[in-house]
């Protein structure tokens, strides 16, 4: 009988993080619900377990160093290993009318505030949980990203890709690019690291606004998440296939 595989995803206590987990559960993995908030990721881990899931709570602020550190050596008593990091947890930022973030009147701090959960945030879960991901046989790396990081896409006049958001979409293209740097330092082991766009799903962080459903969402991220051995890494996919850089 093949071991339990355990996965960790942060911002897992509602949205397409918590569909993610879900998800993941599913298919038989242990699941860390990294969450900041302790009564929604007690509720969360309450009710997937309530659904059949192995899920156990993670206290996790991506943007503090003490916090991922402490999350790291909970995950390391828990279970001894990562098998899957699912980077979820991310901001949008302050925006004004009509959901835009203009770049001539855009607040500096909205924009390191942006980046340091986004991308630095990131960095520093990635960095904290990589000695437990080592010592899994196929570790995988999904990092959430948006369809609006594409530069080709954003450059495009003929494609529309929603309001101008000059904080969130260039954090999220930096967060792309990071990964190709990981990916690269991963090269000729067994990690693999993608980027994954959910789409636009209804949830609170969209106002509800979209057409798709947290569990569509959650399906690009759960398929790099379980990659076999020898599949694809340092790209950046949606349910259609690789989106352009």
């Amino acid at each position: 009988m093949s071991e339990t595989k355990i996965a960790l995803v942060t911002g897992a206590n509602k949205g397409i993080g918590y569909a993610i987990a879900a998800g993941l559960g599913e298919l038989g993995y242990r699941v860390g619900v990294g969450a900041r908030d302790q009564v929604r990721r007690e509720t969360a881990v309450e009710k997937l377990r309530a659904a059949g899931v192995d899920a156990f709570g993670v206290p996790l602020e991506v943007t503090g160093a003490h916090s991922v550190t402490d999350a790291a050596e909970l995950i390391e008593r828990r279970a001894g290993r990562l098998d899957v990091l699912v980077n979820n947890a991310g901001i949008s930022g302050d925006a004004g009318p009509g959901w835009a973030q203009d770049p001539t009147t855009l607040d500096l701090d909205v924009v390191r505030t942006v980046v340091e959960t986004n991308v630095i945030g990131v960095i520093r879960v990635t960095n904290a949980m990589l000695p437990l991901l080592r010592r899994s046989t196929s570790p995988r790396i999904v990092n959430l990203s948006s369809s609006v990081a594409s530069l080709t896409r954003q450059a495009d006049p003929d494609i529309e890709i929603g309001p101008i958001m000059a904080a969130y979409s260039p954090s999220k293209s930096f967060l792309n690019a990071v990964t190709v740097q990981y990916a690269r330092q991963f090269a000729g082991t067994n990690i693999l690291i993608n980027a994954a766009c959910p789409g636009l799903v209804a949830t609170d962080f969209t106002g509800f606004y979209g057409p798709r459903t947290p569990e569509q969402g959650a399906a690009t991220a759960i398929r790099l998440a379980t990659l076999p051995d020898g599949g694809p890494t340092g790209s950046f996919f949606e349910d259609d296939g690789v989106i352009p850089w």
